[in-house]
């Protein structure tokens, strides 16, 4: 049986994720920062779902859960690692208190090298295991290619994302080691809904405040006309069984979006978020 790990799988497009990938016959590895977690998603997932406990901030409990994957593995490669697990910052940049700019890095970037580092050798870069090379999915966003107003936190994390999972495929070919990126526009999850719970009193005497509403309305929306998590869980299970997969893929709710994302030009798409988002130059 073909093991795969999962990290951020208590909810969302890692949940989504693991379920289909267990559904094709798989042994999933999924990480959860919670106790409680663990035990909910062993219980609903059955024997084939083996929960780690750990941050992807907390580099030892990242070391103690590679170890835990190489014990059960026995000597065999590991087919995939799924880096998923996230946070999204919001605020306007000129105001964004630096410690919250420093933590969505820590997590969104930093942290996926760490796990990186911690299974590459359970993916082929140790030569002494058997079997073929894994791959690594990184979940990026629609946001790791386009930055929007009030998320750039987000943004520059998702964009490093991008770079380094470039550099990283180039170099892990020595091993055989593919790297692949998903980025998915607006999915129906937990990360969505959680806009409504920003506090953006700490911005009310800017300039940013009318703006501020008006964006968290936008994305609460987006979150509902999102994509369904299983939709990108599907992706990553193809992704990880495809014979010879693209580079990077991405899944959004509407053509539409894609096309406009892609198509028009960067100072036409700056004025119509400006637009919509109140942020036009008062003279």
């Amino acid at each position: 049986m073909k093991s795969v790990v999962v990290t951020g799988s208590s909810t969302g497009i890692g949940h989504a994720t693991a379920k289909e990938l267990i559904a094709r016959g798989f042994r999933v590895f999924g990480s959860v920062r919670k106790a409680a977690d663990a035990e909910r998603l062993r219980a609903e997932l059955g024997p084939n779902f083996a929960p780690l406990v750990f941050d992807v901030t907390d580099e030892a409990a990242i070391a103690r859960a590679a170890a835990e994957v190489r014990s059960a593995l026995g000597g065999e490669t590991l087919a995939g690692l799924v880096n998923n697990a996230g946070i999204a910052v919001a605020g306007p940049l000129l105001h964004l208190p630096l410690d919250d700019f420093r933590r969505q890095i820590e997590v969104n970037l930093t942290g996926q090298l760490a796990v990186t580092q911690a299974f590459a050798p359970l993916l082929g870069a140790d030569r002494g295991l058997k079997g073929e090379p894994g791959r690594i999915v990184m979940i990026s966003s629609v946001g790791g290619r386009n930055g929007s107003p009030f998320v750039g936190p987000y943004s520059a994390s998702k964009f490093g994302l991008e770079g380094m999972s470039e550099s990283l495929r180039r170099e892990l070919m020595l091993y055989g080691i593919d790297v692949v990126i998903v980025g998915p526009g607006a999915i129906a999850t937990p990360i969505w809904e959680k806009a409504d719970e920003v506090d953006v009193s700490r911005y009310a005497n800017t300039d940013y405040a009318g703006p501020l509403d008006a964006v968290k309305k936008y994305m609460l929306e987006l979150g509902r006309k999102g994509l369904k998590p299983e939709a990108v869980g599907k992706l990553v299970a193809d992704v990880l069984t495809a014979a010879a997969p693209r580079v990077r893929y991405a899944i959004v709710p509407s053509w539409f979006e894609s096309l406009m994302l892609s198509l028009l030009p960067k100072r036409m798409l700056d004025r119509v978020m400006a637009g919509r988002l109140g942020l036009t130059r008062k003279r």
